[in-house]
């Protein structure tokens, strides 16, 4: 008899998702990992939409679509927190609409909570790496939003690091 699972779901921007998928799909706990789309205005996005400079992929108050991670995690082997601290860890919250080489309002540092609670642990781990001064002079800049629709990637991009036997694409 199989024994069911209360899994949870994640979904962090941090730039190019590529690495990032890769960074956490490697995590245990973390049962399914997908690249997309989320946080703008139009519907079925493709990644010419979301990466073109003149991004007509938000509305004039809303945020244009950011590539993200959606994580499907068990909370019995691996807790949110946990899913936060290497969110931090796998890209810099303190450059706007930027990592690395890569910029546009795409790459921008976001967490999309999928909870009240997501949102309020969120909000601490931001809190804390402040008051900690770890990236003092800089602020973290990472926003907080609640989780809207997840538009599904292109498959190319799917499991992109692992298809091509590379472990990541930091620079």
């Amino acid at each position: 008899m199989s024994q069911e699972t209360n899994l949870a779901k994640a979904t962090f921007g941090a730039g190019c998702f590529w690495g990032v998928e890769a960074a956490f799909a490697a995590m245990p706990g973390v049962t399914a990992t997908a690249v997309g789309y989320e946080g703008g205005a139009l519907e079925n996005p493709s990644y010419k939409d979301v990466c073109a400079q003149d991004s007509q992929t938000g509305h004039a108050n809303q945020s244009t679509h950011a590539e993200v991670v959606e994580i499907d995690f068990d909370p019995a082997k691996i807790s949110y927190s946990q899913l936060l601290d290497a969110f931090f860890e796998l890209h810099d919250p303190t450059t706007l609409n930027r990592q690395g080489p890569d910029w546009g309002t795409q790459y921008r540092s976001a967490v999309f909570f999928h909870s009240p609670e997501q949102e309020t642990e969120a909000k601490a781990k931001i809190e804390a790496l402040t008051a900690g001064g770890r990236y003092l002079p800089k602020r973290i800049v990472t926003q907080v939003e609640p989780a809207q629709t997840f538009w599904r990637a292109e498959e190319y991009h799917q499991r992109y690091l692992e298809k091509r036997g590379m472990a990541s694409c930091h620079i």
